[in-house]
């Protein structure tokens, strides 16, 4: 029987950003699925199996997610806001990947439970 590693959920609108995270990833040798959602909206929308995720088993679980916080349609802040506020993701391993050094931008992140924080 072969087991299947788990996904890591990657959050993030930027094509260059997204591919120097693949790139990272494929360097360390992280073989884990990775899985991009380029929107807030579709973040939400895989998590908890909406829209075209519909058919997706939610109980299966990234590792981990890393999320921007500058994304469009719904904030990377609002996002850890549902995951957090959700009976079956609210443990989920959230590391906010993000170019904001702003305090009040890493401030919210950790008081909405963010697992860490990676300026980049």
């Amino acid at each position: 029987m072969m087991i299947q590693e788990q996904t890591i959920l990657l959050v993030e609108d930027n094509d260059d950003d997204a591919e120097l995270a693949a790139m990272a990833f494929h360097r360390a040798k992280i073989t884990n699925p990775l899985i991009r959602a380029r929107d807030g909206v579709e973040a939400l929308d895989y998590l908890f199996g909406r829209g075209k995720h519909a058919e997706r088993d939610v109980s299966d679980l990234p590792a981990v997610t890393l999320l921007d916080l500058k994304l469009p349609k719904v904030s990377g802040l609002e996002v850890l806001k549902a995951i957090r506020a959700d009976e079956r993701t609210k443990h989920l391993p959230i590391v906010i990947l993000t170019s904001s050094n702003e305090d009040k931008d890493r401030l919210g992140a950790y008081d909405h439970f963010a697992n860490s924080y990676v300026l980049r």
